[in-house]
């Protein structure tokens, strides 16, 4: 991912002063975000506190309030009853979860339907909610702002599809430029005269009319809604793709036009749903976004695409959140609240990056970040049984919410925290993820993985001075200098894993005794 992170100073370090418990950031805790869009309705409770939040609560319901709003110009009899029987348990879980206001959005359904007003007014009635209607370039920033949540610094061009509505906006420098709002949602497409040849010629000139406001956009396209998560879902069953996390999942433009000729071919569409694990309800409205997005890549000619589960609502969290808050790495403070909550030696995270840092004094700044997050959630699974404990720590690590994170970046995080477990990967029910790694970044995952291992066992008192390790490279020598303090810790285990480390190096080891 084309991120602009660099190394942070002074108070904003990467092991400065932690901002979750900065009152700024405290009040972001258990903020409820309720979003009304033309195919769905959804409640997302984030737990704010950390610069990428946490899904304390995720809930949405298929209503289809924009079905048919073309022909009718009102908002889908049905789907009112569903999406207000949706808003008044949305409420109530609220209620029970203590939190004191929902911030309540609505799309392209409810902003062009002659009775979007009366239902607003319905819903303020009968549940106290209410429904703030944004337009489409607004649409398009909150989106925007939720690509920046995940990916701060990134550039490129955002696009968002709803039921009734497609937008677009553009980032960079961690700001959103142009912004642009069409009618290419695919509830819309269904109901649009002409057929296929009809369907084909509107979505053109459409997409014609955007790429002459916005100008040429070749960076990253960043997708962002349910039919492009279908389509990513497609693409991974059809590619026979192992790691099924959608969030920075990538495509190339030719992969979009096989996948979205693959979808356009496809003879069982209630097969290829159950294998991708998509809804009804969104699958009839795959094929009709596939023809929008195979467009979509032909007109703007995107060297990558990049799938972002972020959006508008996570855009709403981004908006409250202190500018202090918003320049952090996501990831680097995802992992330092895990290691608060859950490590056995809370703050020790920083003590170990700096014994094991000289073995990695050459590695560029993006590959130092996964090595401070490592040694941050080297020990958050420690509850987990000692049988199965690497590959928890593997599999928490691939699959977990963290933003800023590429697949490959994931097992490479994966793989570090299994060898802090666990001497030889070989064995394990994830051999199979291996792969989207090369052998060269598998070898230095396990030597930051045996290197915490061993670095673990030297405190129990994270302020200690225990001593310092020294690499050689050319040489091929592995120092250890420990203090007279430390030097009845280095017992049989120590050396072993000493041993370990140096050969995972190639390397000899040398204990030395240190002065104070």
């Amino acid at each position: 991912m084309n991120i602009s992170l660099k190394p942070e100073t002074g108070d904003g370090s990467l092991f400065g002063r932690p901002l979750f418990e900065d009152p700024a950031a405290r009040a972001l805790s258990r903020v409820g975000v309720v979003d009304v869009g033309s195919n769905s309705v959804r409640l997302v409770v984030f737990d704010g506190a950390a610069r990428s939040p946490a899904y304390f609560y995720n809930e949405k319901i298929m209503c289809a309030l924009g079905a048919g709003l073309s022909d009718t110009g009102h908002l889908n009899p049905e789907g009112r009853v569903r999406a207000l029987g949706a808003i008044h348990r949305f409420q109530r879980l609220a209620d029970g979860m203590g939190l004191s206001e929902l911030t309540a959005v609505a799309t392209a359904a409810v902003r062009d339907a002659s009775d979007g007003l009366d239902f607003r007014a319905e819903v303020l009635r009968e549940t106290g909610l209410n429904i703030r209607v944004i337009d489409g370039r607004e649409e398009a920033r909150l989106s925007a702002q939720g690509v920046l949540l995940g990916w701060p610094g990134s550039y490129g061009l955002v696009c968002d599809i709803g039921g009734s509505s497609m937008e677009l906006a553009e980032i960079s420098g961690g700001a959103v430029g142009r912004r642009v709002t069409s009618d290419l949602g695919p509830l819309k497409l269904q109901t649009l005269k002409g057929g296929r040849k009809g369907r084909k010629a509107h979505i053109k000139t459409t997409l014609d009319v955007i790429h002459a406001e916005m100008g040429t956009q070749r960076d990253r396209l960043f997708l962002v809604g349910g039919s492009w998560r279908a389509i990513a879902r497609s693409d991974m069953h059809r590619r026979g793709y192992q790691l099924h996390v959608l969030h920075e999942y990538r495509m190339t433009p030719r992969a979009v036009q096989q996948t979205t000729k693959f979808i356009a071919e496809c003879k069982d569409y209630e097969a290829l749903r159950l294998a991708c694990g998509i809804s009804g309800a969104r699958m009839a409205l795959v094929p009709l976004a596939a023809e929008v997005l195979a467009r979509l890549v032909k007109t703007f000619r995107p060297k990558d695409i990049a799938l972002s589960s972020y959006g508008i609502r996570e855009g709403m969290l981004y908006e409250q959140m202190p500018q202090q808050l918003r320049d952090r790495d996501p990831l680097i403070e995802a992992c330092r609240f895990a290691e608060a909550k859950d490590a056995r030696l809370p703050g020790f995270g920083k003590v170990l990056f700096d014994f094991i840092e000289p073995l990695f004094k050459s590695a560029p700044y993006a590959r130092k970040r996964l090595i401070k997050a490592a040694c941050l959630l080297h020990d958050v699974s420690w509850r987990a049984h000692p049988d199965y404990r690497a590959e928890a720590c593997f599999d928490n690590a691939t699959r977990a919410n963290l933003g800023g994170l590429k697949h490959s970046e994931r097992i490479f995080l994966g793989l570090a925290l299994l060898h802090r477990y666990r001497n030889r990967r070989e064995g394990t029910h994830f051999e199979y993820l291996y792969d989207l790694i090369d052998e060269k970044t598998q070898v230095e995952a396990e030597v930051l993985g045996k290197a915490m291992r061993f670095g673990a066992m030297l405190w129990m008192e994270k302020d200690a001075d225990r001593g310092e390790m020294r690499w050689f490279p050319k040489k091929k020598l592995l120092e250890l200098r420990l203090t007279p303090d430390a030097m009845p810790l280095f017992g049989e285990v120590a050396e072993a894993r000493l041993n370990s480390l140096a050969a995972a190096l190639i390397a000899e080891g040398v204990v030395k005794a240190r002065r104070r």
